[in-house]
């Protein structure tokens, strides 16, 4: 019975944190596919969606750090995370009523601050409620395919054909009441406090343990800046933080580029931009779980290397490749570098470090991923493209992509099934492995 109650609401958890997620970045290219119906309104230039796509990215950085040690410390999740997503809501609506480029770059501002705890905070939740064996899969459903679904597929006929209809300005506002009605999902559905909950409710979950038995959550736990510095000691929670950093760019630059590139360089009409890109939606969603799956089979670390290869072809294909439907097909095959962010930004992690940690390693990745690959990067693009042309934005792309997968070959695997394998083939293990809270949870 207890088992049944525990798989039921590990079921309706994903259901609301994927819509919850999936909104976040409906919300947040949305102004991507909208860029060409404003730019002329509003005299904004390539420069302008780089540094708009970068003060947003500047704002999840800063919140996703510091909220999710925050939610650590505190051991409450849901209230922030409400209210995170009333506001993220309410600043995209208002981005409807811009005058100009300062207004909608402070409001862009305030909605990345209120939209970068929610990935630490979903995932950590996440993490808690899944099953062991579900524990990849969920993750990646969450991260990778609800972003892919609601922000890629769903999202760009249907931003464009509201800009269409009413004007770009209308379908900013209209983007409130889906927001409003996941909010009040997440209040009605979500048990409060879920990283605190009693250890009778968490029997069903993976719990980080000492060699006594004791639960790693009761130990002391480094705090402020020496928390940091101390997951940023941890090998492959540097290695993930770097990774976030070069697939951030690869992401950022692309998603932020390409609706413009394809209508202004590759002479595409707006309905044709938005098939493409709900082809890049479609790569997002069956990658989003299908890198997870794979990497619970053959492990995070090979699976990581491989995608992210194929992921740096993509930038290639919207350059070079001579007809639409090509494109569409080809980008479904490439794109896929989403299914990889749950591993290094998610997963990986989660694996490597304790319960409590968990949070502020997420958000640390995630935070400093998005200062350097988010920020950073797409302002170098966008004067770049002014510079250059608009073409120079898939070589950037393509590059960060190679580097990435470059830096995923120093990873040390964590993939259960795998460090199994391995425990099997090698019966007295490396201490410093078996006796991590990590191996200690996916094998004891």
């Amino acid at each position: 019975m207890n088992n049944n109650k525990y798989a039921t609401y590990e079921n309706v958890l994903l259901s609301v944190l994927f819509l919850t997620f999936g909104f976040v970045f409906f919300d947040r290219l949305a102004l991507s596919f909208l860029f060409p119906f404003m730019e002329e309104e509003l005299q904004l230039s390539n420069s302008h969606l780089g540094l708009l796509s970068s003060v947003l990215a500047l704002a999840w950085a800063v919140s996703g750090a510091l909220v999710g040690a925050w939610s650590d410390r505190i051991g409450k999740r849901k209230p922030i995370l409400i209210v995170a997503i009333i506001l993220f809501s309410l600043c995209s609506a208002l981005s409807g009523m811009v005058t100009g480029f300062i207004s909608l770059l402070i409001f862009r501002a305030v909605m990345g601050l209120a939209e970068g705890p929610i990935l630490p905070l979903s995932q950590s939740m996440m993490v808690e409620a899944s099953s062991p064996h579900r524990r990849g899969l969920n993750m990646g459903l969450l991260q990778g395919s609800a972003a892919g679904l609601l922000g890629a597929v769903i999202g760009p006929p249907v931003i464009i054909a509201m800009a269409e209809a009413w004007g770009w300005r209308q379908a900013f506002i209209l983007s409130l009441i889906p927001g409003l009605i996941i909010a009040f999902l997440v209040w009605k559905y979500v048990k409060p406090d879920t990283a605190s909950q009693s250890a009778s409710q968490t029997a069903a979950q993976p719990v980080d343990q000492s060699l006594d038995g004791s639960a790693d959550q009761e130990e002391p736990k480094p705090r402020g800046l020496k928390a940091y510095t101390t997951l940023l000691s941890n090998r492959n929670i540097l290695l993930c933080t770097l990774i976030s950093c070069f697939y951030l760019t690869w992401f950022v630059v692309l998603i932020s580029f390409t609706p413009t590139f394809l209508v202004k360089v590759r002479g595409f009409e707006p309905a044709t931009m938005g098939s493409i890109m709900s082809c890049l939606g479609v790569a997002w969603v069956i990658w989003g779980f299908v890198v997870a799956g794979v990497s619970d089979r053959i492990g995070r670390k090979p699976t990581l290397v491989i995608f992210t290869l194929l992921a740096a072809c993509c930038p290639m294909v919207l350059l070079y490749s001579e007809t639409p439907m090509v494109m569409g097909a080809l980008v479904i095959l490439t794109y896929t570098g989403l299914g990889c962010f749950t591993l290094f930004m998610a997963t990986i992690p989660a694996e490597t470090v304790s319960r409590g940690q968990i949070a502020t390693a997420l958000g640390l990745i995630m935070g400093i991923g998005e200062l350097i690959g988010g920020f950073v990067s797409p302002t170098l693009a966008g004067f770049a493209a002014d510079q250059y042309g608009l073409q120079i934005v898939m070589f950037v792309s393509s590059g960060a992509a190679i580097v990435a997968a470059a830096l995923s070959l120093l990873l040390k695997e964590t993939a259960p099934a795998v460090l199994a394998r391995r425990n099997q083939a090698q019966p007295v293990a490396d201490d410093t492995e078996t006796n991590s809270p990590a191996y200690l949870r996916n094998n004891g």
